[in-house]
């Protein structure tokens, strides 16, 4: 299918385009390759020297927007965005291919779904409208099923409050909770689809998310959303524990910091051992030195189990071929910063949570 041939009003073609794209804010007039800097007559879209596409980064942005709407299953204004792109692609490129092949797979999707309804309204006879009317109410049957969301967070938050009081048991329930949202916004982020936290009482929680074909660098990047939001929640707990001279917020501080800091021991399915595949090993050799002078600082067990998985992940573990400075430079800081709400907020997991009863 050629770009010309999509301008073609076909059923579905006709449906799509009704719906609303994302509008994408307009690309800088390029008047020189950003590869060989050739320069280039205006409205070239492929450099005729070394052949780049000269908008790859608008078109990127349109890309992204578009997986966006299609992890929200929204067809209509996806294939609309798609279409965006070609205008800034080469007739006869091999990328304007790849987006007319993906727009008519979206024209398949309609036409088959169209197909379905008639063969549907054709079976149910007068019952059809009734039935049609409660595929549409799927959106507040959606909303009914994520109430396993909030059901499991309410009986994570009756663990905690069972056992420290509600005032501590709600601010843990909260920071895990803010944890898990830093993946989530992470992964939507990216396009991906993603399902919202699921609380496992006693245990902890984590957020489904569809990762396949994904790079080693965006998987680092979702990972370590976790811990970076957490660390957040932690200085927000320090920040009030000074103002308001509180013995509850500095629990909540130290708890904090000690949860995303084991998240970023790199074993079994923790934040760690996803972000380290991202890491060559270089700089995990770099991590183990920094987790264990962490430890001979702070003597906080949770240094060596960093450093111990992190050896095994050195020695035993896969190296990427294109390391991520971004993920070593984000790891490093979590360890230092979170290692620094712990100084500052002093272990309380050894005394007495009563005081949190009352």
């Amino acid at each position: 299918m050629t770009p010309q041939e999509l301008q073609t009003d076909s059923p579905a073609t006709f449906k799509a385009s009704s719906e609303t794209s994302i509008l994408i804010e307009a690309a800088v007039p390029i008047s020189n390759c950003p590869e060989c800097s050739l320069w280039l007559p205006p409205g070239t879209l492929q450099c005729p020297e070394c052949h780049m596409i000269i908008y790859s980064a608008h078109l990127h942005r349109i890309a992204t927007a578009a997986a966006q709407q299609e992890a929200a299953s929204e067809w209509g204004p996806a294939r609309a965005t798609w279409q965006q792109a070609l205008a800034w692609l080469p007739p006869e490129s091999s990328q304007a291919k790849s987006v007319c092949d993906h727009i008519a797979q979206i024209d398949a999707r309609f036409r088959s779904e169209d197909e379905r309804k008639a063969r549907w309204t054709k079976r149910l006879g007068p019952l059809a409208p009734i039935a049609f009317f409660l595929l549409k109410a799927k959106t507040f049957l959606f909303a009914i099923f994520k109430l396993k969301f909030l059901f499991s967070f309410l009986a994570f938050f009756g663990v905690y409050w069972a056992l420290f009081g509600w005032r501590f048991g709600l601010g843990f329930t909260s920071a895990i909770l803010i944890h898990e949202i830093g993946h989530y916004i992470a992964a939507r982020r990216y396009g991906l689809k993603v399902d919202l936290p699921l609380f496992i009482p006693g245990l902890g929680a984590y957020v489904r998310w569809y990762h396949e074909g994904v790079s080693v660098e965006i998987l680092s990047g979702i990972a370590l959303a976790g811990p970076l939001f957490g660390l957040f929640t932690a200085v927000g707990f320090v920040t009030l524990a000074h103002v308001y001279s509180s013995q509850l917020f500095l629990a909540l501080a130290y708890s904090a910091a000690f949860l995303n800091l084991f998240n970023l021991v790199p074993v079994l399915g923790l934040d760690g051992a996803q972000a380290t595949f991202a890491l060559n090993r270089l700089q995990r050799y770099l991590l183990i030195v920094t987790s264990v002078l962490l430890y001979a600082l702070l003597r906080e067990w949770v240094f060596l189990a960093i450093a111990a998985g992190m050896t095994w992940r050195a020695v035993r573990g896969p190296s990427p071929e294109q390391p991520s400075s971004r993920a070593m430079i984000v790891f490093t800081l979590l360890l230092f910063a979170l290692g620094a709400i712990m100084w500052a907020a002093p272990d309380l997991t050894r005394g007495n949570y009563g005081m949190f009863n009352s």
